[in-house]
């Protein structure tokens, strides 16, 4: 097999792979940050803030309990014979203060014989002794259907003003609610609920997807390196091509979210009133970030540390691996002279030792073990399960694809640098067998 051929056949094949693995990065970008954006509506929504400690969600299920136990409502024998006692005393209240009305003295002919006539037709030892009759009558007459309806639509209409006189004046929030309703086409929480976890699975499923397929590439490079190693006329087209795939690998490391924060009550049931209040899912914490995001973050605190913080990762997670990249390209393509500069030779060697982009890998990693560590202990301190309230907790704090992506990247990187070494080592034996 001639050389040309040789030549021509790895970049037929490598030039593939690097196609697949730029579409899959870019699918990766695409469905993960879809993804990240659907998850983070959908913390904004089950939030704590819209749910177990909204005003408004409480006030609607205590209205909601006390009409049910007005419309439930029944008088017992104790209460009933206690109303007729409440009852005989305003009735007998009102007879006192007739008589107090009564006994004072009167100006007049005419208001003196009313007087008479009045104490002497309506006798009140005889009117009080009718008062346990009259009081019995009266709470009979309230507890017909027609007028015990009629008391408890009064009784509810007035409820239900009180009710509405409460609520959370937020109308800022009350958009945002709204204007996610629409952005998702649904009519209120529990149509979001039900239809975007699928949604979410879908883009989950894509992503991993995708990511698995830009891990094999680079598995079949490192294999088509292990098979081509003792042919040196393959070795450059093979070695360009490597760090472009790299570089796309990198540029998905960098966008897709490495590490996501996620608290929650799974449960909170109360038994309040005799009546059950149930809330599912509600978000605690959330966050999704990339590298690209937290170096966002970083510089639009407005900061100094942050933004000495910000100037780090960048450098070392960005500027320092591309720089290395570019740097083994230039190696490789320049003549002695070229490969003799300093600061070439730095980044395309000498880099990796310098570079903190493992450093930061690890540094994710222990993030995710702390924060696991510190929501599984806080969380498990609220779990409830008593006759009156059951708590459950959970913690779905989680790796994501982006930091699969650069610890992949992280090596690939470093074993190009080995190869690079290599080849070049093969390349200067070579020439100096020819002289």
């Amino acid at each position: 097999m001639s050389r040309t051929f040789q030549q021509f056949l790895v970049i037929l094949l490598a030039g593939a792979l690097m196609l697949l693995a730029g579409w899959s990065s870019y699918s990766i970008f695409k469905y993960s940050s879809e993804a990240a954006e659907i998850k983070k509506d959908y913390s904004e929504l089950n939030s704590i803030t819209h749910g177990i400690m909204s005003v408004n969600i409480w006030r609607d299920h205590l209205t909601t309990m006390v009409l049910n136990r007005i419309d439930e409502f029944e008088f017992t024998e104790a209460q009933e014979d206690t109303l007729v006692h409440q009852v005989e005393n305003i009735l007998t209240a009102g007879i006192d203060k007739g008589a107090d009305i009564l006994d004072q003295k009167q100006k007049g002919l005419k208001a003196k014989l009313q007087k008479f006539a009045v104490k002497t037709l309506v006798p009140e030892d005889k009117i009080r002794a009718l008062v346990p009759m009259f009081a019995q009558t009266i709470v009979n007459e309230i507890q017909k259907p027609e007028n015990k309806e009629a008391l408890k639509y009064v009784i509810k209409s007035k409820l239900q003003e009180y009710s509405d006189l409460t609520y959370d004046d937020s109308q800022v929030e009350t958009l945002k609610i709204k204007a996610l309703f629409d952005k998702y086409k649904v009519e209120d929480l529990a149509g979001f609920n039900e239809k975007i976890p699928e949604k979410i699975y879908s883009l989950e499923d894509e992503t991993y997807f995708h990511t698995y397929i830009l891990l094999g590439i680079i598995v079949v490079f490192l294999l088509l390196w292990w098979l081509l190693r003792n042919q040196k006329a393959v070795h450059t087209p093979l070695f360009i091509i490597s760090v472009l795939v790299s570089m796309v690998v990198l540029f998905s490391g960098l966008t897709a979210p490495m590490i996501e924060i996620d608290a929650r009550f799974q449960q909170i049931n109360f038994l309040l009133i005799g009546e059950s209040i149930t809330f599912n899912d509600q978000v605690i914490f959330f966050r999704s970030k990339s590298i690209l995001d937290v170096i966002g973050i970083l510089f639009n605190n407005g900061k100094i540390d942050s933004y000495l913080v910000g100037i780090l990762i960048l450098v070392f997670s960005i500027i320092f691996p591309v720089a290395k990249l570019l740097a083994t390209q230039i190696y490789l393509a320049g003549n002695d002279k070229t490969r003799k500069n300093g600061i070439l030779n730095f980044f395309a060697f000498k880099s990796g030792k310098w570079s903190m982009a493992d450093v930061y890998v690890i540094a994710i990693f222990m993030a995710y073990i702390g924060f696991q560590g510190i929501l599984d202990n806080q969380l498990a301190l609220v779990n409830r399960d008593t006759d009156s309230l059951v708590s459950i907790s959970t913690n779905k704090t989680s790796l994501q694809p982006g930091f699969i992506i650069f610890i992949v990247f992280v090596l690939f990187s470093l074993i190009l640098s080995t190869i690079l070494k290599r080849i070049t080592s093969i390349e200067n034996k070579t020439i100096k067998q020819e002289k």
